[in-house]
């Protein structure tokens, strides 16, 4: 696929801060290229608001009450992007063939506009025509029928509301089968397994209103200012209560440096800024436990741990100091990249801190170690006591809006985390228990043949996934590819072999009239708090259906009728989905409906850990010692670096809404890749030149992205970064996080080849 940029890219650096008149204009240049500014603008007021609809972006929480205008700039382009006036019609398709379209660039594909009607692939003509529901559902219903339901799989992308999830996984184990992959297995699974086994929960501990009271933050791996920037208004409260936030990150990101509120008139009238961290250290990518056993060492050998919360509350902390004792100096360094005064420093702040937490991202769990990674940061939070109380706790920041909410109600390949009995009781059925198919074994599946079918219910599957050439030539020897979505993407130009559908459904933020009147949806955000959601816009096409409805019609058209299960009332009243949530997820759904209506703000599904109960083998929290320093995977070579991929100021996801990452001066081009001055000079290289990124992995595959130019950036040592997914081509399948399957995407081996 080609990526267009312009001629002359501009790789002026911006000196500005995140937020302020940067985010305006940026705002202003967005909004009305999708040709909808008042509605927009209307909705905007709406945005994550109790009786509006939550963002179709990032999970980050919500404040209750919010703010005024409690929305970022990412999520002003999503909703921009959302509501766009822009059709892809049948004359769309008359005039493009998917061939043709291949060769279009993602931000392309989807500024072409909202999917109006539902259609079906033409393979006579290299092309989408229309087709009616009720030809889709029987012909998707055949299809499902005749193959063996472990050769189906059913993908769930993470914006999908709690009702559709829930009506997702119950039609997958009805078929017979778990292969239920979602958007976590791309990016916080190494969450859900390190945190599980360390703690007994799978989720993050803390509120927003730990915020108020933590004097200091550790903060691991994650760009607030692009992948959730709402959370700027808590660290900026934070920084100016006087408080510690302590950043390790490999590239320097604005938002964690300086923050200008758009909503605060004197600051943008003067231009003030707040700073963000207090310290900022630039670990090398995949050297964050050295880091973190570099301050376990300090805290222990300082005596500066909590020694009666490790003995009434944790397990085998005798085994993890005497390793971290053990761990010289000489190698933390070397590992992480800093100095051993520098992370003493970082140490001796979280040492004084009365109450901290620990926030990351994927910076942190998309690693061959990644689930290491995870359970260190558990680690130092022991060591102090730091769960379970008041401004302390551990807060992984999820991605997509429901991404965490789809896991709590079934959405997962794993047995022990979904309601199996419970679904068995209520639905009188026998639930399939042999594990499924996750995202790494799917796309397995998909290039030896073995999948069959592939539905996905929302998402850029092949296109946010590794071995993405192997992916695609697969996907097109499938039988059936199944894509509920509001609008083009890549993975929908990949025809299947048998049928290929592309399935059109309401977006989050229109009017979903069903035949009980307005339907609202829920989601869960990054902290657990349960949202109701509604939407008021006119539909982009009367020819939509909404994700439950179309749900529905794929399960009745192949599953036998069950008495218990009436997908025909549920479509027609949300409210009896959720009824069923209470039913067999009572522990976090109990009075589902009645607390929607009585807490406007959303409701705490509660937490176990937070309560310092321990759901683990131990009935305690785990101290956990991981076998290695270094979370790539792999070791240094000559001429070997560490890619990490990124995402750019205007993008979400695959979602891409332009070619400006602002923050670093990157403008016109997504076919860049990041090198310090040092690198360049030693790899022969200047910058402005254009080279290819190939693998560097021992299966010798060649797996190669060129047309890249070269940036110079602030940036360690034998580590280079680059966009993703534009990049995912040059992550191989196996190299993945060992415990979780997380592809590996922040520490790739690579080559540079000049041109």
């Amino acid at each position: 696929m080609t990526q267009q940029h312009d001629d002359r890219p501009d790789f002026t650096p911006y000196d500005g801060p995140a937020g302020g008149w940067g985010s305006v204009r940026s705002l202003a240049d967005i909004i009305p290229r999708e040709k909808n500014v008042a509605q927009t603008s209307a909705e905007l007021l709406r945005q994550n608001k109790p009786d509006g609809f939550m963002c179709v972006s990032c999970a980050w929480s919500k404040p209750n009450p919010p703010h005024p205008a409690e929305f970022c700039e990412n999520g002003a382009k999503a909703t921009a992007w959302e509501i766009t006036s822009q059709r892809v019609t049948p004359d769309f398709f008359r005039r493009h063939t998917l061939s043709e379209l291949r060769g279009w660039s993602d931000y392309r594909l989807e500024e072409a506009g909202r999917l109006t009607h539902p259609m079906k692939y033409d393979a006579a003509s290299d092309r989408y025509v229309v087709a009616p529901w009720e030809e889709a559902f029987e012909a998707i219903g055949a299809r499902l029928k005749a193959l063996p339901p472990k050769s189906v799989v059913f993908y769930a992308s993470g914006r999908a509301s709690l009702e559709t999830s829930y009506m997702w996984q119950l039609m997958a184990r009805l078929y017979g089968n778990q292969n239920l992959p979602d958007s976590s297995n791309m990016c916080h699974e190494s969450t859900s397994v390190g945190l599980k086994t360390s703690i007994g929960v799978p989720v993050g501990t803390t509120t927003l209103e730990d915020f108020d009271s933590t004097d200091c933050i550790l903060h691991f791996g994650q760009n607030v200012a692009t992948n959730s920037p709402r959370m700027l208004h808590q660290l900026r409260d934070v920084h100016k209560r006087g408080a510690d936030i302590i950043v390790f990150n490999p590239l320097k990101e604005r938002g964690l440096e300086r923050f200008t509120d758009p909503q605060n008139p004197l600051e943008m009238a003067t231009g003030k800024e707040t700073p963000i961290a207090t310290q900022y250290h630039q670990v090398k990518a995949g050297g964050d436990i050295a880091v973190m056993t570099g301050i376990a060492k300090w805290l222990i050998e300082q005596n500066a741990i909590d020694h009666d919360f490790i003995a009434t509350h944790t397990h085998d902390f005798a085994a993890f100091a005497e390793k971290v004792r053990a761990t010289g100096w000489g190698e933390i360094e070397r590992e992480s990249g800093l100095t051993r005064a520098a992370i003493e420093r970082a140490a001796a702040a979280y040492g004084r801190s009365k109450a901290a937490m620990a926030i990351y991202g994927m910076g942190l769990t998309q690693h061959v170690k990644g689930v290491d990674n995870v359970r260190m940061v558990v680690n130092l939070m022991l060591l102090r006591g730091n769960i379970g109380r008041p401004g302390a706790g551990l807060c992984p920041v999820r991605g997509h809006s429901n991404v965490q909410g789809q896991r709590t109600v079934g959405i997962t390949e794993k047995t022990e985390l979904a309601p199996v009995d419970k679904l068995k009781e209520r639905y009188g059925f026998s639930p399939p228990t042999e594990k499924g198919l996750d995202t790494v074994e799917a796309c397995r599946g998909i290039i030896d043949g073995s999948v069959k079918a592939f539905l996905s219910l929302g998402g850029n599957f092949a296109r946010a996934v590794p071995e993405t050439e192997l992916v695609e030539d697969g996907w097109a020897r499938m039988d059936l590819s199944v894509q509920i979505a509001t609008k083009l993407n890549r993975s929908h130009l990949i025809p299947a072999a048998g049928d290929t559908w592309l399935l059109p459904c309401l977006g989050r933020i229109e009017r979903d009239l069903q035949a009980t009147g307005p339907q609202r949806v829920t989601m869960e955000d990054s902290t657990s708090v349960i949202h109701p959601s509604l939407g008021k816009v006119e539909p982009a096409s009367p020819h939509l259906l909404s994700e439950p409805a179309i749900v529905a019609g794929i399960a009745k058209s192949f599953l036998p009728p069950n008495p218990a299960i009436d997908w025909d009332a549920w479509v027609g009243d949300y409210a009896l989905i959720r009824d069923e949530i209470a039913a067999v997820i009572p522990n976090f759904f109990a009075r589902f409906n009645e607390r929607l209506q009585q807490e406007k703000g959303g409701f705490w599904k509660g937490n176990k850990a937070a309560g310092r109960e321990w759901d683990t083998k131990s009935g305690k929290a785990e101290f956990l010692v991981p076998d290695t320093l270094n979370a790539t995977g792999f070791s240094d070579g000559d001429g070997r670096f560490r890619l990490l991929t990124l995402r750019s100021n205007d993008q979400f996801n695959t979602t891409i809404y332009g070619y400006s990452d602002r923050f670093r001066g990157i403008n016109g081009t997504r076919q860049v890749v990041l090198m310090n001055r040092n690198d360049i000079a030693r790899a022969g290289l200047t910058a402005g030149q254009t080279v290819t990124l190939a693998t560097d992995a021992e299966d010798n595959q060649d797996r190669r992205v060129g047309d890249l130019i070269v940036v110079e950036y602030d940036i360690p040592d034998g580590c280079i970064a680059a966009y993703y997914p534009e990049c995912n081509p040059l992550i191989p399948l196996s190299h993945h996080a060992e415990e979780s399957h997380v592809p590996a995407a922040k520490s790739v081996p690579v080559r540079v080849v000049a041109v």
